[in-house]
């Protein structure tokens, strides 16, 4: 059987983010570092640029959950500008 281990990484709250971007110039364009392992950035991690954020709406069964009771708030990442080569299957 492979070994595993249980990920459980600090979610920032928006009031986190907020604080830290509270001196960061409006005009800065916002990375994001995604580890190529769980909680793991010290070997890698794929560099995404922000480029949308939303409450992004969820459904349970016929009901759909209003972002107040689902207590979060999704932000978007793409891949940074350049050439990329086309995925051919």
């Amino acid at each position: 059987m492979a070994d595993t281990f249980d990920h459980a990484p600090r979610v920032w709250t928006a009031g986190q983010l907020r604080s830290a971007l509270a001196t960061v110039p409006d005009e800065t364009p916002v990375h994001v570092g995604v580890a190529d392992r769980p909680g793991n950035f010290v070997d890698g991690y794929d560099e995404l640029v922000l480029v949308h954020a939303e409450s992004v709406e969820q459904v349970d069964g016929a009901r759909t959950i209003p972002q107040q009771e689902r207590g979060s708030f999704t932000l978007f990442a793409d891949a940074v500008a350049g050439a990329y080569y086309l995925d051919v299957d």
